[in-house]
């Protein structure tokens, strides 16, 4: 089976195939038009981001068999194509969930804590203690929303500290245990003091936390977004900091990304974005959350799993 290989990724996923009888190719410098050229050899795909792979490109791959996605995220798979013509999806959350609840813990600490701002300060000779004066995690009320691998594994996270986790899953139910509490919105709504956000990008969740949702918290809350930008709503986001409804935010991830996000500097920016760059209660990471030296192995190993086991079994 050929294996065209569009973006980079761990070597193991390719010796592992090799090992098993696959043929991988190296297509990470191949353009779609190079790979339409080569259509009817290609059985699998393997990518990260580098291309959308939507109806109109899939339907010219009449031999494709399976797309393996470093990561977790489908959003740029057209799925429900994959699904009408029996091509297989693999993906591997497995491989980074650690990493990004390590991530979120470390933003949320660094905020409740001013550590960022602080440490800014004293580079510039500034030494401010009350105006740096943090608050503790302990005693207070987190709420998670989606529960599969990364919010599973915050909530892991979280059993060092006294707090109490709810947790909030439309599609799962009977996920609750000595350390977590399976939730409604509501109870998220009326109790948390930080909210933490696990759910993938479609078009139930494009604009999720917008400002009618984040009006629902009764207490001003803690934002950490390390899914998908477009789940929050940028501009209500900046109200809700002005308010100071939301007290700080840590975002992995953003509203204004695409797969050439670096360009975004070449240009103005959006005023929204400039003033989270600006604001000493934003806490902006270049979605590296789940991008660990640990994690860039793991993808590719989970991946491998999957794919062997999928074709032993055929």
């Amino acid at each position: 089976m050929k294996v065209f290989f569009i973006d980079k990724v761990h070597p193991v996923l390719q010796e592992r195939l090799v090992r098993n009888g696959f043929d991988c190719i190296d297509a990470t410098h191949f353009s779609m038009d190079d790979l339409l050229q080569r259509k009817n050899e290609v059985q699998g795909f393997v990518i990260r981001a580098r291309f959308f792979l939507n109806t109109e490109f899939l339907s010219n791959f009449l031999n494709l068999s399976f797309i393996a996605r470093s990561g977790s995220g489908l959003e740029n798979i057209d799925a429900a194509y994959c699904k009408a013509h029996q091509i297989q999806l693999f993906n591997s959350p497995e491989g980074n969930r650690n990493a990004v609840a390590e991530h979120a813990l470390g933003m949320l600490l660094a905020l409740m804590n001013k550590l960022c701002k602080a440490n800014e300060q004293i580079n510039r000779g500034i030494w401010k203690r009350e105006e740096n004066r943090g608050e503790e995690l302990d005693g207070k009320t987190v709420g998670i929303i989606g529960y599969g691998n990364n919010g599973a594994a915050f909530a892991k996270k979280l059993r060092g500290f006294d707090v109490k986790v709810l947790a909030y899953d439309k599609f799962k139910q009977g996920f609750g245990d000595t350390f977590v509490q399976e939730s409604t919105l509501e109870a998220i709504f009326n109790t948390a003091d930080v909210l933490s956000l696990h759910i993938p990008q479609n078009k139930e969740t494009v604009a999720f936390v917008n400002e009618a949702f984040i009006n629902s918290f009764k207490k001003p809350f803690y934002l950490l977004n390390l899914s998908r930008g477009k789940i929050v709503h940028t501009e209500s986001l900046i109200k809700a900091l002005e308010s100071n409804k939301i007290k700080a935010a840590g975002l992995d991830v953003l509203e204004y990304e695409s797969k050439d996000f670096e360009s975004i500097f070449a240009n103005q920016l959006p005023a929204a974005f400039q003033y989270l760059l600006d604001s000493d209660r934003v806490l902006l990471s270049p979605h590296v959350g789940g991008w660990t030296k640990e994690s860039y192995f793991k993808l590719s190993d989970v991946l491998a799993d999957k794919i062997i086991s999928f074709y032993e079994h055929q």
